[in-house]
């Protein structure tokens, strides 16, 4: 609870209660719009680094909701640790206002620098989290402490009426914040330079409402003290400003090791592309940090993807859902049954890269000069509500166990993809690893059996990365796993005629289907939504 008297704000100690009304440079009614407008500044701010922590230790970590909950209640935690610290400032409320905006203005603002050289240099950014998390909770739980006194010094009114003003304003800038953080920072800033910008805003604010509108109640010392104080904070946050495409460059090359060619953020996520070309190293693609595709590899999973689902029976229609970067198409076009493929990317820039840059076009043979290919910019999920009849459905989407890909997985998505296809026609499916857990692979086999389609699950061991090979984000998987359904039972198998791979074999898809029919576990029931294993 807030007690509702208010204390003078001055140098000297004094009784909340006691305190005389604060001498102003302006009217009462203006003191009080000033304040409760600083207090909804405040509050922007202080959402959006909350939403800045989330977004960069899901980016680094993965699995946004076990990264939410931590951040969520650490702060919220911290925010009641920091107001009860806040009750010993109130004698001097305008000085305390003054300095947590300052110290929350340095620490919101590099947090999120902070938090990626954590895991840029140190490997890891969990502990880094939840530090973060608490020092922020605590300075933006003293907040409200202090501006509830001084709006009291400004016009005394009864406490209720004070805690509707104050938390009035106080949601209404979390609302801004909010929607400031996706649309306007992340586009115009990204990440870091977004969080140093923000901190900017927060030290501007809580140093003009104390430097100027309480100024007659400060003494000297403490004025000078608070001006030097933001001024230190202000050429902090604009060095690291400046510093940012250097710093950004730094960590990717300690990320991703040397030879980063293209590196850009997009509305929907990071991309990376490293290696290629004349570098003599293998072509790799990162997006949020995870190895998407691997050029020392990348053939023997796309192989195991497509021709099995392809060899089934007619091909005239592919749809790839996913698969941007043009290497599942190219095993498509190896059938000279094919009559168009339409590829549905979330992220225009990948196909943009696939066709423009000479690493990863070359990887993936040109296929996007294949007259026979379209591709739309769409979500998957989206796409397969429109009532088309194809005859492979391909699934070349992000891992199960990514959180923010479980829609993807769901008893609905196969749904719709059960009803997009033709007679005959066949859905594929990259399901993940199937060891060590193998629990996330069985359960996208049971959901798509849910819906009706008969499964033939089968997994590829994976190449060990070798040296030279490019850093995994998380690890590499120890084997492939994918899921061939169909309306009819439906074999793992090669084309007699067709093209055939140059990695994958008759008794080598034997071995896959024998292999994962080891590893079933018994009793999964079918779900309705795919609950991957969190904190991958």
């Amino acid at each position: 609870m807030i007690d509702s008297p208010m204390s003078a704000v001055s140098d000297a100690p004094s009784s909340p209660e006691s305190g005389p009304p604060a001498r102003l440079p302006v009217r009462a009614t203006l003191g009080r719009f000033l304040v409760l407008g600083t207090v909804f500044v405040c509050a922007a701010c202080g959402l959006v680094y909350e939403l800045e922590l989330v977004a960069l230790a899901s980016y680094l970590a993965g699995d946004s909701v076990t990264q939410a909950s931590v951040v969520l209640s650490v702060m919220v935690f911290a925010m009641g640790v920091g107001s009860l610290l806040a009750k010993r400032l109130r004698c001097r409320a305008a000085v305390g206002f003054g300095a947590v905006e300052a110290v929350l203005a340095l620490v919101g603002g590099c947090s999120a620098m902070a938090l990626y050289a954590c895991f840029a240099w140190g490997g890891h950014s969990r502990s880094a989290l939840v530090g973060f998390s608490f020092a922020i909770g605590v300075l933006i739980g003293a907040e409200v402490p202090l501006l509830m006194t001084l709006i009291q010094r400004v016009r005394r009114q009864d406490a209720g009426g004070a805690v509707a003003d104050l938390f009035a304003a106080d949601y209404v800038g979390a609302l801004v914040g909010g929607l400031a953080f996706p649309f306007l920072l992340l586009p115009a800033f990204g990440q870091l330079t977004g969080a140093l910008v923000t901190g900017a805003v927060n030290a501007v604010a809580g140093g003009a409402l104390v430097l100027w509108l309480f100024r007659r109640d400060l003494s000297v010392r403490a004025r000078w003290t608070l001006i030097v104080a933001n001024g230190l904070v202000l050429a902090a946050l604009t060095a690291g400003a400046v510093l940012t495409p250097s710093f950004e460059r730094a960590a990717r090359q300690a990320v991703y090791g040397p030879g980063v060619r293209v590196a850009l953020r997009t509305g929907e996520q990071e991309i990376v592309l490293v290696g290629g070309g004349a570098s003599g190293r293998p072509l790799a693609l990162f997006v949020n940090g995870r190895l998407r595709v691997s050029g020392r590899d990348e053939v023997r999973y796309h192989e195991a993807l497509i021709h099995p689902a392809m060899a089934a029976g007619p091909h005239g229609r592919v749809l790839v859902l996913g698969g941007g970067d043009g290497l599942a198409v190219r095993e498509v076009l190896r059938y000279p049954g094919v009559r168009s493929v339409t590829v549905v990317e979330r992220d225009a820039e990948v196909v943009r890269l696939a066709r423009r840059d000479p690493g990863l076009s070359a990887l993936n043979g040109g296929a996007y000069r294949d007259p026979r290919v379209r591709a739309v910019t769409a979500d998957a999920f989206d796409w397969l509500r429109r009532s088309m009849a194809y005859d492979v459905v391909v699934c070349d989407l992000p891992a199960p166990e990514l959180t923010p890909s479980t829609k993807y997985y769901s008893q609905e998505f196969y749904g719709l993809a059960e009803r997009a296809l033709a007679p005959g026609g066949r859905l594929v499916v990259h399901a993940g690893p199937l060891r060590p857990e193998p629990r996330a692979f069985w359960t996208v086999d049971a959901t798509m059996r849910s819906v009706g389609l008969r499964t033939a699950p089968y997994v590829i061991d994976a190449p060990r990365p070798g040296r030279g090979s490019p850093r995994p984000g998380r690890g590499s998987p120890q084997d492939w796993g994918f899921v061939l359904a169909a309306r009819s039972p439906v074999g793992v198998r090669l084309a007699p005629h067709d093209p055939r791979p140059r990695s994958l074999t008759e008794e080598g898809l034997r071995a896959a289907r024998r292999a994962a029919e080891r590893h079933r576990e018994a009793g999964l029931p079918p779900s309705t939504l795919m609950r991957p294993r969190y904190g991958e």
